[in-house]
């Protein structure tokens, strides 16, 4: 990462002292600490140390703050938080709510111990202290046990912290490096957070679980991707859908193809832009690939088929552990017939992805949440006999004739976008103490060109008294940028069913069109980052490509 790096004998000698050190703080096997840093080569270091103390990491969001933050270190059950210099703003913030966990501030070299918040340990300064022998204190950990905590957003609200076990985090990238072909040589670029199953789990892990050199970067960038790679003499890169358009959106240069990237291994590659992407940038091989993060429902797409993300030959389907099975498309509500059985789809014909949880089997199981009625929610049982158990994806597909399948949607209160998912009961809540408690739905909508779905809410205003430039302070508070809505619709009364439920249907069929419905509009100006009126030349510069996302 940048010019510094970590050797595995460097990065085994500092994870032996983050185990000694937090043994002689008194932590135990079992117990939780939150890890909340940015990516540098000593993230996954720390939680490896921790493991081998037998301590569970909760790898938290860096975007979160305030009670987002709060709850998802309190879900977790965490005894103790260790983050990073660049995130002492949001612990100050949330000190006092949070003064019964110790905390542990990674301090850089350069700033040193005087740096350090109040009633804070100067971890990185206090590791030199602490000798590196290696670390066999404790009863040997089992392949089921947890490792690590990864949050996922759900659509009940706040972060879930999902399980990661020991064989999970040896599976997934074991998964990816065979399916690829990799060999221990290869060089893989990975500039994903740590804190996500795909950089920390699935990139990283490369390095932990195969041997592989991992390069790092801090953030994302488009225009230093490609160069980044050829620098490092990168062999694999990884992608997430809008990666790979905002590296499209950058003009053509030299670089595009003076690295040695052969394989681009990830999800979300558009089947619009899929060929495109692959010409320009020579890539041989893509591997794209579907898998939740708690979930037990993999697919992989081995020979590059344009658009698909995994491939189930239908020869074997109907032994295979995952079904498509008919749903409400807006509730996500699995549909079944008159046995109380689900309804299995037929070719072309969408619907939701289910895994068959199987606990004999490790790549079968689900280990869910710390939250296990969150757990519970997840689960769909008598599915095709009774007494089975399957995970519910959330996740809308169709497979064709051959057994290919294609990603449609994500059902009920979740959508993506930027990258991440969106919960929209979080953002309701959120928006509703904003305006005083207004009935407010949010949903998402497509915008032509561009990857997953924006944000739009609808808030309910009878008195015409909504103050945007509150609530755009507000909405910069308290959400991270990828799940703060577009676009706002001001609506004249409570979009509530008869039975007192929100609509969402016809909101979304209407979305940003000012020629379907008379109520006021507003879309946050990205340049400003305020929002301006949704006028018709506006709405035509969205649809036209004109104005960037």
């Amino acid at each position: 990462m940048g010019d510094r790096s970590l050797t595995f004998q460097e990065g085994e000698e500092f994870s032996n002292r983050i185990a000694w050190y937090f043994r002689r703080q008194g932590f135990k096997s079992g117990e939780v600490i939150a890890l909340f840093m940015e990516t540098q080569p000593e993230y996954v270091f720390v939680w490896l140390g921790l493991a081998k103390l037998r301590v569970t990491t909760a790898l938290v969001n860096t975007n979160l703050r305030g009670a987002q933050l709060i709850h998802c270190l309190r879900i977790a059950g965490c005894k103790a938080v260790i983050f990073g210099d660049e995130m002492v703003d949001a612990i100050k913030e949330i000190q006092e709510e949070i003064r019964d966990m110790p905390l542990f501030q990674f301090n850089s070299p350069e700033r040193g111990a005087t740096s350090v918040l109040q009633d804070t340990a100067a971890l990185a300064t206090e590791l030199k202290e602490v000798p590196p022998e290696p670390f066999q204190d404790v009863v040997q950990a089992k392949p089921r046990d947890t490792l690590m905590y990864i949050y996922t957003s759900g659509t009940t609200g706040f972060p879930k912290a999902a399980v990661i076990t020991n064989i999970r985090y040896l599976l997934i990238p074991l998964g990816v490096h065979n399916s690829a072909q990799l060999t221990s040589s290869d060089v893989i670029y990975d500039p994903l957070p740590l804190h996500h199953t795909a950089g920390g789990v699935l990139g990283a892990g490369q390095a932990v679980i195969l041997g592989c050199t991992v390069v790092l970067r801090k953030k994302f960038s488009a225009s230093n991707y490609w160069s980044d790679a050829a620098k490092h003499g990168c062999t694999v890169a990884q992608y997430i859908g809008e990666i790979c358009r905002y590296l499209l959106a950058v003009p053509p240069g030299p670089n595009d193809r003076a690295h040695k990237v052969r394989v681009m291994a990830g999800n979300g590659l558009r089947p619009q832009i899929w060929e495109e992407f692959v010409r320009r940038f020579g890539i041989q091989r893509v591997l794209e690939f579907y898998g939740a993060t708690e979930g037990n429902s993999n697919l992989v797409n081995m020979d590059s088929k344009v658009g698909a993300i995994g491939f189930l030959s239908r020869l074997v389907s109907s032994i295979y552990p995952l079904t498509l099975v008919k749903c409400d498309q807006i509730t996500g509500e699995i549909l079944r017939d008159s046995n109380g059985k689900c309804i299995s789809c037929g070719p072309h014909e969408p619907g939701v992805l289910l895994g068959k949880i199987d606990p004999k089997k490790a790549i079968l199981t689900f280990s869910g949440y710390a939250d296990k009625t969150a757990s519970e929610k997840k689960m769909v049982r008598n599915v095709k006999v009774d007494g089975d158990c399957y995970f519910n994806t959330g996740d809308i597909m169709v497979m064709d004739h051959y057994g290919y399948f294609y990603f449609k949607d994500r059902t009920g209160d979740t959508f993506r976008w930027r990258g991440e998912n969106v919960s929209t009961a979080e953002v309701e809540g959120v928006i509703s103490s904003l305006v005083g408690l207004k009935d407010a739905v949010v949903y998402g909508v497509s915008i032509p060109h561009v990857e997953g779905k924006a944000g739009m809410a609808a808030i309910s205003d009878p008195e015409r008294k909504l103050d945007l430039t509150l609530l755009c302070k507000g909405l910069k508070s308290s959400l991270p940028a990828y799940a703060r809505p577009l676009f706002i619709r001001v609506l004249p009364e409570p979009p509530l069913t008869a039975t007192f439920k929100l609509k969402k249907k016809e909101l979304i069929e209407q979305g940003y069109n000012p020629n379907l419905h008379n109520d006021p509009m507003y879309f946050m100006d990205q340049k400003t980052g305020e929002f301006v009126p949704l006028t018709q030349k506006l709405y035509d510069d969205l649809i036209q490509g004109v104005i960037r996302l």
